[in-house]
């Protein structure tokens, strides 16, 4: 089981649209684009695990902060990212977290 989170972003949302239009054209069944998704889940999970070596520091005081259900919601108002190529100044930033370990437990 992985979180279904990164179906958020721009490359989970435009997987969604285009297995919806497969659907509509009865190109694909419905249960054929859940286990789509559920390998999508599955492999950014692991694309982020495996492969992502990339760390950033990020100034800027914590305006909002929630824990539910095992998950982490920061947002920052105009927070400084800080990488290796250099700072990046951005309106609002949104960190999501998860805990691996709390799915091990499902």
């Amino acid at each position: 089981m992985y979180y279904k989170l990164y179906r958020q972003g721009m490359l989970g949302m435009m997987l969604v649209d285009s297995l919806d239009e497969l659907i509509e054209t009865g190109q694909i069944s419905p249960q054929l684009a859940v286990q789509i998704l559920e390998k999508f889940d599955q492999s950014i999970s692991n694309a982020f695990t495996n492969h992502v070596k990339a760390k950033a520091t990020i100034q800027k005081d914590l305006q909002t902060y929630r824990f539910c259900d095992e998950v982490w919601t920061f947002i920052l108002n105009n927070p400084t990212i800080i990488t290796e190529s250099g700072p990046i100044q951005i309106d609002r930033l949104k960190i999501v977290a998860c805990d691996a370990k709390a799915l091990k437990r499902l």
